[in-house]
């Protein structure tokens, strides 16, 4: 069984790093690795093969930023004769890459296997949510992290033998590194205490490319700064943002709040596991709170991954300063959110999905 397995962005590394573990334990199994170069540099992309034993690419398309329909468009037109040459048995994937891999390999008549299945915001305005839909309506499975995508999924017309509740991979990714991003002592690196220190992350163009919308987010964040540190990796979108509405003086003024270059996953991690609260407009992170026990407030009006929120750590807080202020007080105060380990988010995803492809693409020979 050939398994090519196509990555863009960091969020699909964090994913594949178990996928590729749990395949290279089967000889019957060839895993074949694409990175489209959706991100490129080295803490948004290398990094993550070196941490998470990922082995280098079989073939790097080399695409690069560009808009949506730029990237989708050209990570296509290198996949297409690629997955004609491999004719592979699964295509896994994510984010742009995934949408564009989900479309040739229909046209080529590849069978085509989705992780992180049936997550809907609701929101049609977020590309990935555009993503996600059509890459659900091509995919032969589906494998998901939470029993509401499996819903999402029957409401669309999804048939029950392409779905498949196999919780969620990026946390067996966690469980496998948090030791290890532990021993980095990441706090003491930046001269915080464990625990006394407020993390952010902001990226999403509703965000980040609205003036008046991040603009209103630093003034929250210019009071919480005052009362607790925040740590703050900059995403390359998120700077370049504030460098062109000049709202990168607002920042320097704040002698409590740190700008940082992106990361890599284990330093990230460690900050994350010990911090007071985490604020974010990611997905992953998320999750990955809630498997922390880390109060996150997300800033955003919605979110596709629901029971982050009915089970986990996480709060929708938006980006009105108030909302935000007062989600971060409570916390401040003692009155943190509780969470607990929602379904089947035990470490053991990918040894599922590995188990189902191998069933039923032995059974379709």
């Amino acid at each position: 069984m050939k398994v090519v397995n196509v990555v863009g962005a960091r969020p699909n590394l964090i994913k594949i790093a178990p996928l590729m573990a749990e395949m290279r334990r089967f000889p019957d199994i060839e895993p074949v690795l694409v990175h489209t170069g959706q991100h490129y540099d080295d803490n948004m992309s290398r990094v993550f093969f070196e941490e998470l034993d990922i082995p280098l690419p079989d073939y790097d398309l080399g695409v690069g930023s560009g808009s949506h329909t730029w990237q989708t468009a050209q990570v296509m037109l290198a996949l297409e004769p690629l997955l004609r040459d491999l004719q592979p048995d699964v295509v896994v994937g994510d984010v742009n890459s995934t949408v564009a891999a989900a479309l040739v390999a229909s046209k080529l008549r590849s069978p085509l296997a989705h992780v992180e299945a049936g997550l809907r915001s609701f929101d049609r305005t977020m590309p990935e949510e555009i993503n996600r839909v059509v890459t659900d309506a091509l995919a032969d499975y589906l494998f998901t992290t939470e029993r509401s995508a499996n819903k999402n999924l029957r409401r669309e017309g999804v048939p029950e033998y392409k779905i498949f509740f196999v919780g969620n991979i990026m946390i067996d990714t966690l469980f496998r590194y948090r030791q290890r991003a532990e021993a980095l002592c990441m706090p003491a690196r930046f001269g915080v205490p464990i625990n006394g220190y407020a993390l952010l992350t902001l990226h999403r163009p509703s965000n980040v490319d609205v003036p008046e919308v991040l603009s209103a987010i630093l003034d929250v964040l210019n009071s919480l700064q005052e009362h607790i540190p925040v740590l703050f990796p900059i995403h390359p979108r998120t700077l370049k943002r504030l460098k062109e509405t000049g709202l990168g003086d607002r920042i320097k003024a704040m002698s409590n709040l740190h700008l940082m270059e992106p990361l890599a996953y284990l330093e990230f991690l460690g900050l994350m596991d010990q911090a007071r609260f985490v604020m974010t407009d990611s997905g992953g992170i998320q999750e990955e709170t809630t498997i922390l026990g880390v109060p996150c407030l997300t800033l955003r009006e919605n979110t596709e991954r629901p029971v982050t929120i009915t089970e986990g750590t996480n709060e929708l807080v938006g980006v009105s300063p108030e909302r935000i202020a007062a989600a971060a007080w409570r916390i401040l105060n003692g009155k943190a959110k509780n969470g607990r380990r929602p379904e089947m988010w035990d470490g053991k995803a990918a040894e599922r999905i590995i188990g189902i492809l191998r069933e039923k693409c032995a059974g379709a020979q």
